[in-house]
């Protein structure tokens, strides 16, 4: 294998043993407090740590957030040291934005380290900056020997499951930087806005789970000011920030940052929230979102800012990151003989056709945040995402994923992954033409993981619409099972430099493997 070692050079612990220090020296949130407490005296501060998104060959995205008005600063460094710095102008962070704020930085030079340091400047004299607080990210490279590899999950503070303690916090995040990505894709629930966080919770077996608490995690999140609670919530963990500080992140967001199965143009019946109405929550979401997170197609205020994108990670790699939430049509039957809306919506399509033609990549993943061929229910009569339990000819959203497969393969694209998250569990389905109702695609695998910090769910239907067949599980036999019953789950995939080929392992908290496939570069489909 060519891919660089799992473990960092001797440097990069050394810049992130100095992240460390720098973030004791500013009090950072612990998982024992209910909330940073700021005091506004003296310099800024930047308690929230840094994170880095949407890297690629020559370009990144740097985040803080600090504890008053600031003036964001960006130095990076081709060593830990500092020694040749470059300084990066930011943006003002204040009231407007939460106090958070994007850098972007261009003209990076490919496959190597970046060590950076955010200071924040205080606006009426800029010479009085705070403590800096270091993190460090590798560009995609150029040179297809150097390989790839990265890792997915998503589904984090879900179904009352939060930041514990006792358990030492979301401990899988340690298992994740521990491997050293090049990056990690979130493939959505970022947060739970629909899922208050209670300080604890009695397990089955009388056992009491504890939480950490906020006040704008106590109840569902309705204004702007709780949904910035919400995305605020999982940077108290110091695993997070830890991770954050080493790993870049390309994120995507699903129903959860908003509410459960919502679609535009609902009016939700939950007796919880005084606003019914699901495009105004998901104007609110969506702008906090685009403030906690560094994406770079969506621009904090921008109104043409858009979650889907793709990420071109050199030779071996583009990442398509679609949104099946923002242009659905409304949960249904989904049993329409025509439907050009379905989950994508007529423009992403479009949209993804197009830029898949145009891939030159070796491997093409599809960061889709709900699976393809199992049957996820919403209520008694609809459903959520593409299947609906119909194994026959397409019907309602899967004739949109019907219209892609089809292109995929008259066009010849060669290297097509479908990596997903959302139910809960994780398992590996590979979709076959000869035992499908349609059958003009060629086969291609689907692989899912998570929830990294949310409830475990028991295993979904499979419709036999584009033929899957599940080579690999493991789910609960019980709903909402806790991260202290079902391990936490992830998944790695590492593209060798050499041969081209791709493995995806299926991993759990603690790192162990649980399946591994390996696939073979230059196939339509896969």
């Amino acid at each position: 294998m060519s891919h660089r070692p799992p473990s960092p050079l001797p440097g990069r612990r050394g810049v992130l043993r100095g992240a460390l220090a720098a973030s004791a020296a500013l009090a950072l949130p612990t998982i024992g407090a209910t909330a940073p407490a700021f005091a506004l005296s003296g310099r800024p501060k930047a308690g929230w740590g840094v994170q880095a998104g949407d890297v690629t060959a020559h370009s990144g995205l740097v985040w803080v957030r600090s504890d008053r008005p600031a003036r964001m600063v960006v130095e990076t460094s081709p060593t830990e040291s500092f020694r040749n710095v470059t300084r990066w102008q930011g943006p003002l962070l204040d009231p407007g934005t939460d106090f958070t704020g994007t850098t972007r930085l261009r003209g990076l030079p490919p496959g190597e380290q970046i060590h950076y340091r955010v200071l924040l400047a205080d606006p009426d004299d800029p010479r009085r900056t705070g403590e800096p607080v270091e993190g460090t990210f590798r560009t995609a490279s150029v040179a297809r020997r150097d390989g790839v590899r990265f890792l997915w999950s998503a589904d984090i503070a879900g179904q009352g499951w939060g930041i514990n303690p006792d358990r030492g916090g979301y401990r899988v995040y340690e298992d994740m930087r521990a491997l050293d990505p090049d990056f990690f894709l979130c493939s959505g629930d970022n947060i739970y806005a629909d899922g208050p966080i209670l300080p604890s919770v009695t397990l089955p077996d009388g056992r009491v789970w504890r939480n950490v608490t906020t006040e704008e995690k106590s109840k569902v999140a309705e204004s702007l000011a709780e949904f910035r609670g919400a995305f605020r919530y999982n940077l108290l963990d110091e695993n997070v920030r830890r991770f954050n500080a080493q790993v870049p992140t390309i994120t995507q967001w699903d129903d959860h940052e908003v509410h459960n199965n919502w679609y535009p143009g609902q009016l939700l019946a939950d007796d919880r929230y005084t606003e019914k109405n699901a495009d105004v929550l998901s104007a609110r979401s969506l702008r906090a979102f685009s403030e906690y997170f560094p994406v770079s197609s969506l621009p904090v205020g921008n109104p043409d800012g858009r979650v889907y994108r793709v990420l071109h990670q050199g030779p071996l790699l583009d990442v398509f990151v679609l949104d099946m939430r923002t242009y659905r049509n409304a949960n249904s039957s989904n049993r329409q003989a025509d439907d050009t809306t379905g989950i994508l919506g007529a423009e992403q399509l479009a949209w993804l056709k197009r830029e898949l033609s145009r891939s030159r990549a070796t491997w093409k993943v599809i960061a889709s945040d709900m699976p393809l061929g199992l049957v996820v229910p919403d209520g008694a009569t609809r459903f959520e995402a593409v299947a609906q339990g119909d194994p026959g000819a397409p019907l309602g959203r899967e004739l949109q994923i019907a219209e892609l497969l089809r292109h995929i393969k008259h066009q010849r694209i060669t290297g097509t992954l479908w990596l997903t998250a959302d139910v809960h569990y994780t398992s590996a389905q590979h979709y076959e033409p000869d035992k499908a109702a349609f059958q003009d695609f060629e086969p291609f695998w689907e692989f899912v993981s998570g929830p990294l910090a949310a409830g475990g769910f028991p295993a979904l239907k499979l419709d036999g619409t584009f033929g899957p067949q599940q080579v690999f599980l493991k789910a609960p036999s019980r709903a909402n099972t806790s991260p202290a019953e079902t391990p936490p789950y992830f998944g790695e995939v590492d593209i060798d430099g050499d041969s081209g080929a791709l493995t995806v392992r299926l991993r759990q908290e603690g790192g162990d493997v649980l399946f591994s496939k390996t696939l073979q570069p230059g196939r339509v489909g896969q």
